[in-house]
């Protein structure tokens, strides 16, 4: 688009730079941990069966979800899908991950605000994100600004829900360290390390994707006043 010009990128570059951080970060962590077997050799999936009936999550399902670090849980359909590695794998990282997802369940389960705020926010942010582009380049095209500033609002929706997502992805990750402790399924210091570590390299990217949205949001509005100055 005609506002892509290399002041962009320039703008861009803390967010850019710590995404690609957080990216190693995560490889980095996972990679190491996907290779060290847990001390009871139990796969992802065999910890969210035995999580699933501590937590008396009956009406979670388990599915196998294509693609590597693909897992998640759905709370419109109560499925928590784990990627093949984490499943079938005896690793620390697979305990992690697959705990990680199932605190998401346990959020769905308790109506955890947050949770139901970011969800909410779902449908807002998926037409806001489309409309925003059109309103702000019609804005500016035109030399009309209030449609410009229109579009914007209609943007920051992204910033938002980056924004409600950390406290859920933090909470979740609270809540898996808490189950893996709680059900013996880690015991050990080295493997608690290694489950903090996966999941604060999870955390790192969530922390980039609110960064790379507030800049890209401001970068605009920097557009648009500089506009309405001129």
């Amino acid at each position: 688009m005609f506002f892509y010009n290399f002041n962009y990128f320039i703008f861009m570059a803390p967010a850019i730079i710590l995404m690609l951080i957080a990216q190693w970060y995560v490889n980095s962590a996972y990679n190491k941990w996907s290779r060290i077997i847990n001390q009871r050799n139990i796969t992802g999936k065999d910890a969210v069966d035995r999580l699933i009936r501590m937590a008396r999550l009956y009406d979670v399902e388990v599915e196998r979800a294509e693609g590597r670090l693909s897992d998640h849980y759905d709370p419109r359909t109560k499925i928590l899908r784990l990627s093949q590695s984490v499943s079938d794998t005896p690793s620390v990282a697979s305990l992690a991950i697959a705990a990680h997802e199932l605190g998401h369940a346990q959020q769905d389960k308790e109506g955890y605000m947050p949770l139901k705020f970011r969800a909410a926010l779902v449908p807002m942010v998926n037409i806001g994100s489309y409309l925003g582009w059109i309103l702000i380049i019609a804005g500016l095209f035109f030399n009309y600004m209030n449609l410009a500033w229109l579009g914007a609002v209609f943007f920051s929706g992204g910033a938002i829900f980056a924004l409600s997502t950390l406290p859920v992805e933090l909470n979740a990750s609270a809540r898996a360290r808490q189950m893996l402790t709680d059900s013996g399924l880690i015991t050990d210091p080295n493997e608690e390390r290694g489950v903090r570590n996966v999941l604060n390299a999870a955390a790192l990217t969530y922390i980039a994707a609110l960064v790379q949205a507030v800049l890209q949001l401001l970068y605009f509005v920097s557009i648009i006043g500089g506009r309405r100055r001129n």
